[in-house]
């Protein structure tokens, strides 16, 4: 009997291999770089080689038919080798200068747009939706398709006072990250539990760990071994449903879009910072989303019109201050803008970078 193939635990893949032959020969040897037009990067090396990257958008997740049509586009117009952004842009890389228009030409021929470079809004980081995720509450992809068919000119110009980087989450736990502008969803409502199927489906001491504010307890319910939630505890995050799906926590009446600004992981210019709460109860109205487009563009309207040059989103607001923001974009601002949960405290407090 043969021995089943054991899999390779080796982690990550080495890059090398996978490299331009003119980015391997000169890795960590460039001499400067500039940015000829939206969406092409010029890099030149020390010892004079140069290479051009071509940036085509992209959606995070592709079928099989559009990795061929890319992958076509890179063997015929470029020279076989491309890489993905964080933000799942796809970039070409070419040696000579003649190559660059043709495969511009070839990749807008395909819908694929040119751009997200410089001081433009990028493509939008986001996560799995209902595709794929174990707790979505929305279509994380959904809503990016349906705002950046909104935003595409945006993308393939630079008109923007700096780059603006978003992102969206299918659920409260916003596995998108920080962002200029993060749109994510919200329950407003604790989980319904479903006593009677608890003990079958759950491994409850499992979801009491899984809290992330000690809100969860075990139970007994008409005899049967269940668990019940502390309301004035729960944040309302979903973080319980993965283990225990009896813990429904969607909801097409409370699950709402929330929308955050500021969010900055760089250290350019000022400290990374958390995004801010600017606009909530937003409808999960599927497919195209037109509330959510709404609110974006109100915002990036005003950023547009107001920020100085090279200002974040973030940094924007700070100067001008929170109460101007929300004169600027039209936004309401509510008690629901305000951070008044009390277990704030402890909760940084149990950090080990946070002490007051």
């Amino acid at each position: 009997m043969t021995a089943p193939r054991m899999p390779d635990e080796t982690g990550v893949p080495e890059m090398e291999k996978f490299l331009h032959p003119v980015l391997k020969k000169n890795y960590g040897d460039w001499s400067w770089h500039d940015r000829p037009r939206p969406g092409v990067l010029h890099h030149v090396a020390n010892g004079g080689d140069e290479v051009w990257t071509v940036r085509a958008g992209t959606q995070r997740q592709m079928d099989t038919y559009t990795i061929r049509t890319l992958m076509d586009i890179g063997d015929e117009f470029a020279e076989g080798f491309v890489r993905f952004t964080i933000r799942s842009n796809i970039e070409f890389m070419v040696s000579t200068e003649a190559q660059v228009q043709p495969l511009i030409d070839a990749l807008t021929a395909k819908g694929f747009p040119i751009g997200g470079t410089g001081n433009s809004v990028s493509m939008i980081s986001h996560t799995q939706g209902w595709l794929h995720c174990d707790i979505p509450a929305t279509d994380a992809s959904g809503a990016v398709k349906a705002l950046m068919d909104e935003l595409h000119e945006e993308y393939i110009r630079e008109e923007m006072p700096n780059r603006v980087r978003m992102t969206t989450s299918c659920c409260s736990i916003n596995c998108g990250g920080q962002g200029d502008i993060a749109i994510n969803i919200q329950h407003t409502k604790p989980p319904k539990i479903n006593h009677d199927i608890v003990s079958n489906v759950c491994e409850r001491p499992t979801v009491v760990a899984r809290c992330p504010v000690a809100a969860i307890r075990p139970a007994m319910v008409n005899g049967k071994p269940t668990l019940e939630i502390d309301e004035k505890k729960c944040i309302c995050c979903g973080a319980c449903f993965p283990p225990c799906p009896p813990m429904q926590i969607n909801d097409p009446e409370h699950s709402k879009f929330a929308i955050w600004v500021g969010g900055k992981n760089s250290n350019a210019r000022s400290k990374p910072t958390f995004h801010k709460l600017v606009a909530a109860g937003i409808p999960n109205n599927p497919p195209r989303w037109p509330e959510v487009a709404a609110v974006v563009k109100q915002i990036l309207g005003a950023y547009k019109e107001d920020a100085k040059d090279w200002e974040r989103i973030g940094e924007w607001a700070e100067r001008i201050g929170w109460p101007r923001f929300f004169e600027k974009t039209g936004l309401p601002f509510t008690k629901y803008h305000i951070d008044d949960w009390r277990g704030g405290r402890v909760n940084l407090n149990a950090s080990a970078h946070i002490r007051f």
